[in-house]
């Protein structure tokens, strides 16, 4: 991947990836709102993409997450929980595997910051909540494993 920005002035910058371009407009968002942004699109886009997949629709999608950052700089991102909210006619489960599967594996943005951000979700769907702040199965997490701990190392 090469991606480049360029500054036009006035606090506005041109971000050219291969595909497009578009402007960055530090007056209106920050940079780490535009990361943020990223990180919480990527996931939507699996979603969609793995119920359409199944020949389902999503429908009504919105994802926000609510992030904590450390007090000094440079005012790292300490946690963050991302609460989805869409309408499918797809089962919970499905629901939670299709966003477990984004979040654990294929979401590039989320498994760049997970070793140094602790990130916990919500799922809501078909306005039920199916998932309230559940850790990510692979963080540093103590869970028992039936065997005294001998399958977590």
């Amino acid at each position: 991947m090469n991606v480049s920005v360029e500054y036009l002035g006035d606090k506005k910058f041109k971000a050219n990836t291969i595909k497009s371009s578009y402007i960055l407009d530090c007056k209106e968002i920050t940079p780490v709102e535009y990361f943020a942004t990223g990180i919480i699109g990527c996931t939507g886009i699996d979603l969609v993409m793995m119920a359409e997949k199944d020949g389902f629709e999503v429908k009504n999608y919105s994802v926000k997450a609510e992030i904590e950052r450390t007090k000094s700089v440079p005012m790292k991102f300490a946690s963050m929980h991302i609460i989805f909210d869409f309408e499918g006619d797809f089962d919970a489960t499905k629901a939670k595997r299709y966003i477990g599967a984004s979040l654990e594996s294929y979401c590039t943005t989320v498994n760049s910051i997970r070793d140094s951000v602790k990130v916990i979700y919500t799922i809501i769907q078909n306005g039920e909540k199916i998932s309230e702040k559940e850790a990510l199965i692979s963080m540093n997490i103590e869970l028992e494993d039936g065997f005294g701990g001998a399958c977590r190392s």
